[in-house]
């Protein structure tokens, strides 16, 4: 059940139903939680305010795609435990030597 606020004015329920479907209509297979509709004489700002979606991090192993190592045999965990891991080198050392 979409939650649905009307802020400044009133509208009938059969306008709250119509934008309801029409957000259905705008976002097909998105979870919408709720609709703020601010009236403003005739025109009527909607703001549609969506369910947040889990985010699964998917990362490259050993030329496959996975999101956890959980499926992975005793080799393909081996691979993943000897591969060398790069990282960003953000620090420089410098080195100074002193002219005699």
């Amino acid at each position: 059940m979409i939650k649905v606020n009307v802020k400044k004015g009133e509208l009938s329920q059969k306008e709250i139903e119509a934008y309801i479907a029409r957000a259905h209509e705008l976002y097909p297979g998105k979870a919408i939680e709720s609709i703020d509709l601010s009236v403003d004489g005739d025109f009527v700002d909607v703001d549609y305010n969506f369910a947040t979606v889990p985010f699964q991090r998917i990362r490259r192993i050993t030329g496959y795609l996975v999101g956890t190592l959980d499926r992975f045999n005793d080799a393909k965990r081996s691979e993943v435990e000897d591969r060398v891991k790069h990282g960003l080198s953000g620090q420089i050392t410098h080195t100074s030597q002193a002219s005699a």
